[in-house]
């Protein structure tokens, strides 16, 4: 320092050192710096200054501002502490739980379905499968691959499959996925060795869906076969969760590796048959590896399904429909049993079918080609889904329509010569030269397609019902419309109108498109399901029930049965004294008529015949729809052989057998 700027001042202190004061002059600071001395005893001493006088920077402003500064990162830092804590601590928590627990799913028993009588047509068998938590794999991308190269080769999967599985369902994390499935035991035991020191891996143990086809071990007095494949589109079949499919039913609690009814009653009372799963929760070690079960939830079985099927009547109508395909050299066609009384489904036949085993927990590709590729495609349901022109097996409806209308009596007759000409157009009836003076009852008796014409669209000066007419009562009688069936992959059908044909095809209505209409012939479409409510409805005096499969479902601890109750679509839409006219027509079909082949039978009966006209290059459709006994229905039966070319001749044969054959059997 500067002698311009400073001076020193010598100062003795209390302690006797001498200190130092040195001013500065420019700035006015006092600063007191310390002196070494000599001691007596030889040795330094330092004596400290004793003035401390410091002219700071920091004024009483700033020292605020820091504070408040200080206050201010603390509060941020106390809030953050606070967030996580609070905030996030449940997320945090979680979090650390899942290092060191799983919540294991229990996989619920699913319910069973049996038939009316009680016979098992499912079982549940033991499975195990291969399973991986994707959150306890390594996460170094070269200990993950070494870990999907070791499942490659252990479950003989590809590596790339592998991968795929597990970026299918990265954001399922902490759920197991499944890498093999359908693991004998032996084969599971195995797997759990080899699979010892790998992260995350684990033997899931579950159940298969097995359904019984063969039902040779049940004493059915004069069924004719006790193969069942049939039932296959009735019950339908589970298979694995789509990703589309996970992803909408993963909050009601579905996970990646569960199955899922696919078809039939498996999907129509899926909520039922599932059941509620249970949890197990474990602790686990850094490798994922279970240490010890710390909680267990018990599943809650899924419900049992009661048919309305009879398995009997099920094994009868198909094998009685297949071998008449075999004889007249046919592949496809259609069977369905009602009960008139409630719309419950006693039987239900669509050929052909296909074997729901090979579907059970996922089906080969080659086996899914096999069916896929089939022409006569077997997965298809033909009584539920078909649309056929419905021949003259519409012509009851027809009939009680024109009697409820007044446009016709019991005693109104029309004589047939063998058609009728309008213009020139010629519309004929299916017996060269006619039937003669016919009334209602013959009309059904014979088919007689004359009086038809008549009734539906009118000649010279008879007015007949007109295509509006024709089609609300048709509407009535349940077609163009689902039924309603709990099971899925129905169809509506198809009635014409005035106004769709002008939209569709830009013609007008005329009256040859009435005559067609009257007779089941042109645009209408109906499913085989449709033509037997249709002769339900007028047999049991003018109900039209919503058929079901399912007669009721049973809880499995109690046993006591939920029924299923028959809901009623319309009623007494057609007067019941019109409606009895009709089903006596029927039964002269049977007694005198084109369906005289089951006047043969030990129960009275009354039936209506068809052949649908429905391409100019191929065989007509062949139809028939009957019921019994004749004075109090039990039983509707309607029967749809396609190409069948008449149903006199190919389809009246299947029903007047399998009458016979229930007749001996009923109860």
């Amino acid at each position: 320092m500067s002698s311009d700027h400073k001076q020193s001042i010598f100062g003795i202190d209390g302690s006797g050192g001498v200190g130092i004061r040195i001013k500065n002059v420019a700035h006015e600071d006092w600063v007191t710096e310390s002196m070494y001395f000599e001691s007596p005893d030889t040795r330094q001493t330092c004596i400290q200054g004793s003035y401390h006088h410091i002219n700071s920077s920091f004024t009483e402003r700033k020292y605020k501002i820091f504070g408040l500064f200080v206050l201010v990162v603390l509060g941020l830092i106390f809030l953050r502490v606070a967030y996580i804590q609070i905030g996030q601590g449940a997320d945090y928590r979680a979090a650390a739980e899942h290092n060191r627990e799983r919540s294991l799913p229990i996989v619920a028993e699913r319910g069973l379905i049996y038939d009316r009588n009680g016979i098992a047509l499912t079982k549940n068998i033991p499975n195990f499968s291969l399973a991986i938590i994707p959150q306890d794999l390594p996460k170094k991308a070269v200990e993950r691959e070494k870990i999907v190269l070791r499942l490659a080769e252990l479950t003989m999967r590809p590596e790339g499959e592998i991968r795929d599985l597990l970026d299918e369902y990265g954001s399922y994390s902490y759920e197991s996925i499944t890498i093999r499935e359908n693991l004998e035991y032996d084969q599971a035991l195995a797997m759990i060795i080899e699979a010892g020191d790998l992260p995350g891996i684990y033997i899931q143990r579950g159940s298969k869906r097995l359904y019984e086809t063969d039902l040779n071990n049940r004493n059915w007095d004069g069924v004719a076969s006790t193969s069942v494949f049939s039932l296959s589109h009735i019950l339908g079949y589970e298979g694995k969760l789509n990703r589309d499919e996970l992803n909408n039913l993963y909050e009601k609690g579905y996970l990646p590796n569960d199955q899922i009814g696919k078809m039939g009653v498996e999907d129509s009372y899926e909520k039922y048959l599932r059941g509620v799963y249970g949890k197990k929760r474990i602790e686990v070690n850094a490798a994922g590896k279970e240490q010890s079960i710390l909680s267990e939830e018990a599943p809650v079985p899924g419900s049992h399904i009661k048919l309305a099927i009879d398995a009997r009547y099920q094994a009868e109508l198909e094998s009685l429909l297949s071998s008449y395909l075999k004889k007249f050299n046919k592949t496809r066609g259609s069977a369905v049993v009602l009960d008139p009384n409630n719309g419950q489904v006693l039987a239900l036949v669509s050929l052909p079918t296909f074997d729901n085993n090979e579907f059970s927990g996922g089906i080969s590709q080659e086996n899914y080609t096999k069916y896929t590729e089939n022409s006569d495609k077997p997965l298809f349901n033909r009584v539920i889904g078909g649309n056929y022109p419905s021949g003259s097996t519409i012509k009851p409806a027809i009939a009680a329509a024109a009697l409820n209308e007044g446009v016709i009596t019991a005693k109104t007759a029309f004589l047939s010569t063998g058609g009728l000409r309008i213009g020139q157009w010629f519309f004929p009836d299916w017996q060269a030269g006619g039937h003669g003076l016919t009334d209602v009852r013959r009309s059904l008796a014979w088919s007689v397609n004359t009086f038809y014409y008549y009734i539906g669209g009118g000649y010279d000066k008879f007015v007949g019902l007109g295509v509006d007419r024709i089609v609300q009562y048709l509407a009535k009688f349940g077609f163009a419309e689902k039924t309603g069936i709990d099971l899925g992959g129905e169809t509506n059908g198809f009635l014409p109108s005035r106004d769709w044909k002008q939209a569709v095809r830009n013609e007008k209505w005329y009256i040859g498109d009435t005559y067609n209409l009257s007779i089941g012939q042109g645009d209408v479409l109906a499913t085989p399901l449709q033509i037997a409510l249709m002769t339900a409805s007028v047999v049991n005096g003018g109900t039209l029930y919503e058929p079901h499969v399912v007669k009721a479902i049973v809880d499995p601890v109690t046993k006591r049965e939920m029924p299923i109750v028959s809901v009623v679509r319309r009623v007494d839409f057609v007067n019941p004294a019109y409606l009895n006219i009709v089903k006596l027509g029927m039964q002269d079909c049977v007694k005198y008529g084109s369906c005289r082949a089951l006047a043969s039978l030990p129960v009275s009966a009354g039936g209506k015949t068809g052949t649908a006209q429905w391409n100019s290059n191929k065989a007509n459709h062949a139809w028939f729809t009957a019921f019994a006994p004749a004075e109090k229905p039990q039983i509707v039966l309607a029967v749809m052989i396609e190409e069948g070319e008449e149903g006199s001749r190919t389809a009246v044969p299947v029903a007047r057998d399998f009458l016979a054959w229930w007749a001996r059997v009923r109860n």
